[in-house]
């Protein structure tokens, strides 16, 4: 399947993409478009992150949020995942330190990038590496 954003990729625009390859779509095809464009000109794939469109932000919840609910994501290693972005691309007041983190690493790797698809592939890792430590910080506690 196809899956539409806009280009120059951040937080979100990353997040999102990794749990579609994840969790969602392991053959899932990323098209980057430009920031201005209307997500109703979008004739082949799934418009996410841009205005208007149901896997976006709604109110103070970030599309990563959308596709957990959309998709009814229970796993509780992503949901801790979740927050962080929530609070990384919200800014939200009093972040956690990890959230400025991300955002901060977010920019990084765009500025370190020659272009989105070399985003995505360098900053998968990071969000693989925070899977795993929610994930042994979460077995760890239920011992």
């Amino acid at each position: 399947m196809k899956w539409v954003t806009r280009e120059r990729v951040h937080v979100d625009r990353v997040a999102c993409p990794w749990l579609i390859k994840n969790f969602i779509d392991p053959e899932a095809e990323f098209i980057f478009v430009p920031r201005d464009t209307d997500p109703n000109t979008i004739k082949e794939g799934t418009p996410f992150d841009m205005k208007g469109v149901e896997l976006g932000h709604h109110g103070n919840r970030c599309s990563f949020d959308a596709f957990m609910e959309k998709y009814d994501i229970q796993d509780p290693v992503l949901k801790k995942i979740q927050m962080v972005v929530r609070e990384a691309d919200t800014h939200t007041e009093n972040p956690s330190a990890l959230s400025v983190a991300l955002n901060i690493f977010g920019r990084g790797y765009t500025l370190a990038s020659s272009n989105d698809y070399e985003t995505l592939e360098r900053e998968f890792h990071l969000y693989d590496a925070l899977y795993a430590y929610f994930k042994k910080q979460l077995e760890s506690e239920a011992e």
